[in-house]
């Protein structure tokens, strides 16, 4: 059966954007760049949630022209060429995307978790996380720090009632300055 893996950049209070929804502070320094992509060659369909959809789709298209950074010129046509899933129930079509799903999330996901292929990966947000994670739908959460306080922002967690346990199950530095941690889901 194919994983469901969360990747997902966090400032060190714990915020996916800052105040004003900026995403400009992740730092991708060679060996942050190597675990994603990493992530990414594990992976044959990418998911997002409608707001970092919104991103992705306004940068990765056109990313060369707007960035020569090294880590951009290699994901980019990964990006162009990879089957997306957007979870949204207000979307109903957009270009890029494969497909837009937006209802019956637990049983859609489930259905792609059973056919055959790569791993799916799930990219930041915090809503989508927390609806499949209700599910129990991710299997591998990968969490990249950056020495970052924010202020405010979008919680890495959204607040829940129950506790989630999750196992440690890899943590490194990344460019002496990102710390990533990977953890699975506990049954």
């Amino acid at each position: 059966m194919r994983k469901i893996i969360y990747w997902v950049h966090t400032s060190i209070d714990g915020h996916i954007d800052g105040p004003k929804g900026e995403f400009d502070w992740p730092e991708m320094g060679e060996e942050l760049s190597d675990y994603s992509d990493a992530l990414t060659d594990r992976s044959d369909t990418f998911l997002y949630g409608r707001g970092v959809w919104e991103g992705m789709a306004n940068f990765w298209p056109n990313a060369e022209s707007m960035s020569n950074h090294p880590h951009v010129l290699r994901f980019a046509p990964i990006w162009r060429d990879t089957p997306k899933i957007v979870f949204s129930t207000t979307l109903k079509e957009t270009d890029w995307a494969t497909r837009v799903i937006g209802d019956n999330l637990a049983a859609e996901v489930a259905e792609l978790k059973r056919q055959p292929g790569k791993d799916l990966l799930l990219t930041g947000g915090s809503r989508l996380a927390a609806a499949l994670t209700d599910h129990g739908l991710i299997d591998e959460y990968h969490v990249a720090v950056h020495p970052v306080v924010l202020g405010g922002g979008k919680p890495l967690f959204v607040p829940r009632e129950d506790r989630i346990n999750l196992r440690l199950a890899d943590s490194r530095t990344c460019d002496s300055r990102v710390v990533v941690m990977r953890y699975d889901r506990t049954q």
